[in-house]
């Protein structure tokens, strides 16, 4: 039996396929199965696949029509084999010794779910960006493992809605029946918080080993324009499943909080025609079909995404696109004590010092095209 099986969906990352690949087939434990599942791709990514596969014949390769990473990822977990499952996105890459690591981690404390830090690579400055916040041990119990109802802090806070940072037992997914929602967005988070609030057993690996390509890109920017409903989809699909299991009111202020964060930061950072719809379905219906509107403002954590909440309840879209500019100020200044706060003076001024390094590159690429 395998030990990890690792599930790979590829779309159109022919740029980036073999990086990713290349992270996987050298990892140091070696008794693990890779399935990639082709969505479609029309690039050269298919003919990346083929080549690994005739290399290494722990590499099973597929392909199907274009139905998003949700699709993909299912039919990777209906074919695997191994006693944990692991996923990658197919622009991203592990460190050699995750599974190793994460394995053995496992291992030790007989966990349903293994949780481990990453952080953004920034592709175009060749950057390395911490990211603490995506686990967050001062909101976990102290010693591991501990069930998901053990989590005092936000469990939607204490770590992030994402696959690829975690290890999961196979039995335990597949006792619980979990999916991926098969939606082109946000069709990770309906997974990842079920399985984080229904796990009897979960540990914290204290180390950075995955990292989550970060570049501008076109096509993802045109894919959330499309799929701008997909967050409030998944949301509610989560509420659904947290009452079905019975642990709903536990959770109850928890994922309201979430909820207006997750809402707040999909506006933010959408752009086009889309933007207003958004704007639009919040205020007149989301915020409300959320619970937004039964908590005050003492039961959110961060009361700046209640003022901004409170600004789109009382405001024409007209005229907040012109205040919104403001936003992202607040924003910043708040991130910063929170940063301050949770993580200490050297992680804030990493954080800082990552922005300006963003900012310069950004700079003299533009002068570098206009020259």
């Amino acid at each position: 039996m395998n030990k990890v099986s690792v599930i790979i969906p590829v779309y159109n990352v022919e740029k980036y396929l073999r990086q990713c690949l290349d992270s996987v087939i050298n990892q140091t434990l070696q008794e693990i199965e890779i399935i990639c599942i082709d969505d479609g791709s029309s690039d050269g990514s298919w003919l990346i696949l083929e080549e690994y596969a005739s290399r290494d014949y722990r590499i099973r390769i597929l392909n199907q029509k274009n139905a998003g990473a949700g699709a993909a990822r299912n039919r990777g977990l209906e074919l695997a084999t191994g006693e944990y499952l692991s996923f990658l996105d197919s622009d991203d890459f592990f460190e050699q010794n995750m599974l190793e690591l994460a394995y053995a981690k496992a291992k030790e404390d007989d966990a349903d779910i293994v949780v481990f830090r990453a952080d953004f690579y920034w592709n175009n400055s060749d950057y390395f960006k911490p990211a603490p916040w995506t686990l967050q041990k001062k909101r976990i119990p102290a010693i591991c493992p501990f069930a998901g109802t053990d989590i005092m802090g936000n469990p939607f806070r204490a770590f992030i809605g994402w696959a690829w940072d975690k290890l999961f037992r196979t039995a335990f997914i597949r006792e619980k029946g979990y999916l991926f929602q098969e939606q082109r967005t946000s069709n990770d988070l309906l997974f990842v918080f079920s399985a984080v609030t229904d796990a009897k057993r979960i540990t914290i690996l204290d180390e950075t080993l995955a990292h989550q390509r970060r570049a501008i890109s076109s096509s993802l920017s045109v894919t959330r324009e499309k799929s701008w409903d997909c967050f409030y989809y998944a949301l509610i699909a989560l509420r659904e499943h947290l009452q079905r299991v019975g642990s709903f009111e536990k959770f109850k202020r928890d994922y309201i909080d979430y909820a207006l964060h997750f809402s707040l930061w999909n506006i933010n950072s959408i752009k086009g025609p889309a933007y207003e719809k958004l704007y639009n379905k919040l205020k007149g219906e989301w915020f409300k079909e959320l619970g937004i509107e039964q908590l005050n403002a003492q039961d959110f954590e961060v009361k700046s995404e209640y003022q901004q909440y409170r600004y789109i309840k009382r405001t024409p879209f007209f005229f907040y696109k012109r205040l919104v500019v403001i936003v992202p100020i607040i924003q910043k200044i708040d991130s910063i004590c929170r940063y301050f706060r949770d993580y200490g003076m050297l992680c804030t001024l990493q954080y800082i010092m990552g922005k300006i390094k963003k900012m310069v590159s950004c700079k003299l690429r533009r002068q570098a095209a206009g020259k």
